[in-house]
């Protein structure tokens, strides 16, 4: 568990420190005027304790710490800035608390229906724990790195890519339209993945997400065609209630009586022209109704 050490106040020291080492210089030129070996020695003294006071000195940045350890055993962690004092023995390993970006990059995985897919995410992490940090994990940083790169691997194989009309795959959430609940979801396995060294994940967020070259084009034409069936299926509706508006009101009007073979010729005519993609010439019929 990680152990938060206030240390003593650097200031303090560094005027100790100045006053042993003037202390032993002034006995060492008394003992070398006089020849007494007793200033000499109480000069050699005061010179060791300016060195010992000197050397725990130690700088504090802001969002920074120390983590101090005696002889392979773990004393604390130094959180607080500024200019401090600890034990000279201590052995002190810098620690930043900034928040860090991890930029992963890109990784080809299948989703879950099986099409390989690009994907990539930015993630924003801190370190909060510097005791796991430290002796729980080898090397923290490249921890980030493979946990991170694992995790957005297992979130892509999870879901698809996006919706299939046509499978049996669950597409409740996709990956493409998924959205901040994705985002949720990778934070929140990165948060379990990263725990135990100590590292809390701020924010995460897919940066890229695409098929792969050796599909984008069939799913392009793919997603295409389904643009194109819902807009004709639109079309189409509207034509057929355009059609039954024009029956009913020559019907309702008593503008011309038409026989079944005349309404279907109608009908079939109307439905060219209003679902035809080209412009229809009209042809007009200068003779009776039925030449």
């Amino acid at each position: 568990m990680e152990k938060i050490v206030k240390p003593v106040s650097g200031y303090l020291a560094i005027v100790l420190g100045i006053i042993a080492f003037l202390a032993a210089v002034y006995l060492f030129l008394v003992g070398t005027q006089t020849g007494t070996g007793i200033f000499t020695l109480l000069g050699i003294v005061f010179f060791i304790a300016f060195v010992f006071t000197v050397k725990g000195i130690i700088i504090v940045n802001p969002n920074h710490s120390r983590v101090l350890t005696f002889f392979g055993k773990y004393i604390g962690t130094v959180k607080e800035n500024g200019l401090m004092w600890v034990n000279p023995f201590y052995k002190t390993a810098h620690l930043s608390l900034r928040a860090h970006n991890h930029n992963g990059q890109q990784l080809k995985v299948n989703d879950k229906m099986g099409n390989p897919i690009e994907i990539a995410a930015v993630t924003v992490w801190r370190v909060t724990d510097t005791y796991k940090s430290s002796f729980e994990v080898d090397n923290y940083l490249q921890y980030v790195n493979v946990q991170s790169e694992a995790a957005v691997r297992h979130l892509a194989v999870s879901y698809s890519y996006d919706r299939m009309e046509d499978t049996d795959v669950d597409t409740d959430i996709t990956l493409r339209d998924g959205g901040d609940k994705v985002n949720e979801m990778l934070e929140k396995e990165l948060n379990e993945r990263l725990s135990p060294a100590g590292i809390t994940v701020l924010e995460a967020r897919i940066s890229h997400l695409a098929y792969a070259p050796e599909i984008a084009g069939a799913m392009l034409q793919r997603q295409q065609a389904t643009a194109i069936v819902a807009a004709r299926t639109k079309i189409v509706e509207g034509a057929v209630g355009m059609v039954e508006l024009a029956l009913d009101r020559l019907s309702q009007k008593e503008i011309v009586v038409l026989d079944e073979e005349r309404k279907a010729a109608m009908v079939s005519n109307l439905l060219v022209v209003l679902c035809g993609e080209s412009k229809v010439a009209p042809v007009v019929n200068t003779g009776t109704l039925h030449q």
